[in-house]
C-alpha cells in the first residue's frame, strides 16, 4: 500500500488501539482513530508520543494521528486498511463491521485484532466477508514484533497475503494463520505452556518465581535466537521423539485451569491492576517492572532486527 492509501483507520484508542496506531504512525502513515470515549481520545496523543519516542520515530509523526468520536466523520476516501481493536464483545464487533463495510472502499482489507472470536463469526452477515481477516497484535503492540494474519474459511487468500506484506513493511514479524482455530497460533502455544505451569505450581513442584526463572533463563532465553522447531533440528528429532514418548503421559491435560487459580481470582487477586496476584504490588513496583520489561523488549527486538539486516 502506498501513496494516498497510506491512511489507516483504527477503531478503539485504548491500550491495544493506541499502540497499533503508533505502529502505523511510526512508518509515516496517517492514522484515524475512532473511540466513543472522550477520556480515551484525550489520553491518546500522549500515548502516541510516548510510543513514537520508544521506537525512535520523529516526534512530528504524532501530528498525523487524528481522533474521532464517530465512524461517519472519518475521511474514508483515502483509507487503505481498517483495524478494529474495540472491546471483546462479539455483537459490538459485528455491529462495527456492518458500519465499516458501508463506509469503507470496497477493495480494502477490514481486519480485527480479536484474540477471542473466530474471524468467520465477526464477518457473518457481511456482504463481502472475503475481505475480512484477523490482524492479531500482541501486547505491547508497538514493541512485540509478532502479528497473526488470520484467515476465515471465506477470507480471500490474496487479502491475507497483502496483509502479510504490509506487516513486513511495518517492520513486524507476521505469520499467516490459515485456519480460523480458537486461539489462533500464539495463544494456543502460550496457554499450553500456561496450563502446565499453573498445575506445576498447584502440585507444589515449584512456585511462580521458579516458573518465570525456568522460562526466562532456560528455553525462553534460547527462543530469541531460534524457535522450538529449529532448536530440535539442532538437537535431533529422534531424541525429541523418545523424550516425548516418556514425558507426554505425565503432562497435564485437564480441561480447565486449576482450582487454585479460580480461588485467587475469586479473592480479587487479578494482578497488577488489583495491586495483587501471584505477587503483591504498589504503584512504584508496577512502574519499575513495566519499565524493565519494556527495556528488555526493546533490547530483544534490536537483536532480532540485527539478524534480518
Amino acid at each position: 500500500m502506498s501513496g494516498t492509501n497510506k491512511h489507516a483507520v483504527v477503531i478503539g484508542g485504548g491500550i491495544m488501539g493506541g499502540d497499533i496506531a503508533t505502529v502505523f504512525a511510526t512508518h509515516g502513515w496517517t492514522v484515524h482513530v475512532m473511540s466513543p470515549s472522550a477520556k480515551t481520545r484525550d489520553a491518546l496523543p500522549a500515548r502516541i508520543a510516548a510510543g513514537l519516542a520508544k521506537l525512535g520515530a520523529p516526534a512530528g509523526h504524532s501530528a498525523a494521528v487524528h481522533c474521532y468520536a464517530e465512524l461517519k466523520t472519518i475521511p474514508w476516501a483515502n483509507v487503505g486498511i481498517v483495524v478494529e481493536a474495540a472491546t471483546e464483545d462479539l455483537p459490538l464487533k459485528r455491529k462495527l463491521f456492518a458500519e465499516i463495510e458501508a463506509l469503507a472502499k470496497p477493495d480494502i482489507p477490514l481486519t480485527s485484532n480479536t484474540s477471542n472470536f473466530p474471524i468467520g463469526e465477526i464477518a457473518k452477515g457481511l456482504k463481502h466477508p472475503q475481505r475480512v481477516a484477523g490482524l492479531h497484535f500482541f501486547m505491547p503492540a508497538h514493541l512485540v514484533p509478532l502479528v497473526e494474519v488470520v484467515s476465515s474459511a471465506l477470507t480471500d487468500a490474496k487479502v491475507a497475503e497483502s496483509l502479510v506484506q504490509l506487516l513486513k513493511d511495518l517492520n513486524k514479524a507476521p505469520i499467516w494463520v490459515k485456519k480460523d482455530v480458537p486461539g489462533f497460533v500464539g495463544n494456543r502455544l502460550q496457554h499450553a505452556m500456561m496450563r502446565e505451569a499453573l498445575y506445576l505450581i498447584d502440585d507444589g513442584v515449584t512456585d511462580a518465581e521458579g516458573i518465570d526463572t525456568a522460562v526466562r533463563y532456560g528455553f525462553g532465553f534460547r527462543f530469541i535466537a531460534c524457535g522450538p522447531m529449529m532448536q530440535k533440528e539442532m538437537s535431533g528429532w529422534d531424541t525429541n521423539y523418545l523424550v516425548g514418548e516418556a514425558l507426554y503421559p505425565h503432562l497435564h491435560t485437564e480441561q480447565k485451569p486449576p482450582a487454585s487459580l479460580k480461588a485467587m481470582v475469586d479473592k480479587g487477586r487479578t494482578g497488577m491492576k488489583a495491586k495483587a496476584g501471584m505477587w503483591d504490588w504498589d504503584d512504584d513496583k508496577i512502574k519499575k517492572e513495566k519499565a524493565r520489561i519494556e527495556r528488555a523488549l526493546q533490547s530483544g527486538f534490536a537483536i532480532l532486527r540485527a539478524d534480518n539486516d
